[in-house]
Order: structure tokens, then C-alpha cells, then sequence
């Protein structure tokens, strides 16, 4: 199933349509890593992909012992990576259920993120493992020049990832949730952070989608007219610019992007730019991802809401 098509129902894998990453999450499944060592290293050029897949095979293996076992077995670069990404994955989900092993599951993901970016020096992606624990202990840098709030957090951290990759899609959420109020910032920090690393961004950006991200955390819906917000004039021309400037890149990608494309679809929605609307999620087929749906209630529904009014079928249509 490609994007583009709807075949009657939502297909809720964060691999869409990337194949062998589906291929790939389907062996580590069942216990075997070599399909991910070769996802993962054919991704050693290009940052973007290695992140997402990378982050999508360790949603897969963080539950099981395969990410030891494939660095005691074959030691490397992306043996090394997805045991930094899994132990990442577990120290976070431990911080936020409150499990005391947390601390201890922290320092492991550091150390693996530092074994991962010594194996190989010019990969983002270790150091945005370490960008995404970085809540847990809550650096305080001082932020550089620009910034109203001028919020402290790991900026040392973030700038050296740049260095790296300029417009590195992931270390720029990871870097804007650190503000987040859920995670002990707040929302004129988040408001902030996000103008602020948009606006550095190409028109023709992905990031640019960083303000619909603050947007959506920030919602609250017992909040006078909450729904009506996206029909601020701000926020209209926003969603538009992204829907003219980046929409018409996405075919150029090698995979579906489904949450960026959720969050502009959303926003469009919201909006009442049905037409728009309509395009990307046409460009996302069957693909769903449950943020930012999930904001606003149960996602499935929430997305059969937006769909059914921007005229495209829905599952159980008949």
C-alpha cells in the first residue's frame, strides 16, 4: 500500500511506506537484527532518514533484548545506534511513569549515545539521543541573542548537533519539547523557541511547522473559543506558507513524512482551508499518526472528523 491511495482503513506504522523499514521492524520482531544493520547503514549519508528509521527500529526492539544482543554478537556503528536509541527510549518512558530505575537507565543511554557517536564522528544522531534526555536534568545554558524569554536549556548541546546538520529535522523537536510545560518549561518559553528556530529555517522547511507543534502542546480546551484558534489570521497564514512552500517537496522524500504532514493537515483543517486540507491528506494516503489527533480526543475519530469534511472516505464508508 502507497501513499496516495486509501484502501478503506488507517495503517498506523511509523515506517509508512519506507518498505524495508517495514521489513526491517517485521525481523527485529522476531528477534533478528540483520535487515536493521541494513536499513541503518545504508541511511550513513543521509541524516534525515537514518533518525527516522533509527527511532522506528528502536520502538521495536526497546521491549526486548535485541539491541544487546546485536552489539555483544556484531559490534559497529548501527549496532551501536539502536542501543543508544533503545536505551534513550527506556530511560524516557522510566522518567515519565516515575520509575526509580530511571537514573540508572539515564546514565546507560548516555554512555551507549557516547559509545555510538565515537564509532561514528559525523552522525547527528547519538548526540540527538542525548538532545532527548536532556529534560531529565534540565541544562541551563543561556540562550543566544533573539529570543524574548531568553530561556536556559541545552543550547551547547543543540549548537554542537548543527554543526552537524544545520536543519536536523528530529534534534529541532527534541530541542523545542525540552520547553514544553509537561517537561518544567513553560508557554511563553515554547512560543518562543519555536518562532525563533522557524523563523532561522528556509521557507521550503520542514521547520517551519515548529510554532503548529507549540500551537497543538498548548492547547487547552476548556480555553474560550480554543477551536477557533487556527483561524487566527497568524495561524492561517502559517499553515498556508507551509502548505505552498514545503508541501510540494514532500514527493522528493523516501518516505511519507506522516507527522509533519499530519500537523499541516490539522492546522489547514482547523483553519477551514478544506481545500488545502484535502491535498495533504490525499498526499498521506492511508498513513495516520496519532499526534496531533490525539490532543483533541480519541485520534481516530479525530481524524475521520477531518477527513469526512474535507470530502475524502473514511473507514466504514460505504
Amino acid at each position: 500500500m502507497t501513499a496516495g491511495s486509501f484502501e478503506g482503513q488507517y495503517v498506523w506504522s511509523p515506517a509508512a511506506d519506507d518498505r524495508q523499514l517495514a521489513r526491517a521492524c517485521m525481523d527485529v520482531r522476531t528477534g533478528r537484527y540483520f535487515r536493521a544493520h541494513e536499513v541503518l547503514k545504508d541511511t550513513r549519508g543521509d541524516f534525515e532518514v537514518r533518525a527516522h528509521r533509527s527511532l522506528v527500529l528502536a520502538s521495536e526492539a526497546a521491549d526486548s533484548d535485541l539491541a544487546e544482543r546485536w552489539w555483544a554478537e556484531e559490534p559497529g556503528p548501527e549496532a551501536a545506534l539502536l542501543w543508544a536509541r533503545v536505551a534513550m527510549l527506556r530511560a524516557l518512558r522510566a522518567a515519565d511513569a516515575g520509575d526509580p530505575r530511571q537514573v540508572a537507565l539515564a546514565r546507560i543511554a548516555r554512555t551507549a549515545g557516547e559509545r555510538a557517536a565515537h564509532l561514528l564522528p559525523g552522525d547527528p544522531t547519538p548526540w540527538v539521543a542525548q538532545l532527548s534526555l536532556a529534560r531529565l536534568d534540565r541544562p541551563q545554558d543561556p540562550a543566544p541573542r533573539g529570543l524574548l524569554t531568553a530561556p536556559s536549556g541545552p543550547w551547547y548541546l543543540f549548537a554542537h548537533i548543527l554543526r552537524l546538520d544545520p536543519w536536523h529535522r528530529e534534534a529541532h523537536h527534541r530541542f523545542l519539547s525540552f520547553f514544553f510545560t509537561r517537561y518544567g518549561g513553560s508557554s511563553s518559553e515554547s512560543w518562543d523557541v519555536a518562532a525563533f528556530l522557524s523563523q532561522r529555517a528556509p521557507a521550503g522547511s520542514p521547520l517551519r511547522l515548529l510554532p503548529l507543534v507549540a500551537l497543538v502542546e498548548d492547547y487547552d480546551p476548556s480555553a474560550l473559543l480554543a477551536d477557533h484558534t487556527w483561524e487566527q489570521p497568524q495561524w492561517v497564514s502559517t499553515a498556508t506558507s507551509i502548505h505552498r512552500n514545503w508541501f510540494p517537496r514532500v514527493a522528493e522524500y523516501r518516505f511519507t513524512p506522516v507527522l509533519d504532514l499530519a500537523y499541516l493537515a490539522h492546522a489547514l483543517f482547523m483553519a477551514k482551508r478544506e481545500f488545502e486540507a484535502r491535498e495533504v491528506f490525499t498526499a498521506m494516503g492511508p498513513y495516520a499518526s496519532r499526534m496531533p489527533w490525539s490532543a483533541f480526543g480519541d485520534p481516530e475519530e479525530q481524524l475521520t472528523r477531518a477527513r469526512r469534511s474535507c470530502g475524502l472516505p473514511v473507514p466504514g464508508a460505504t
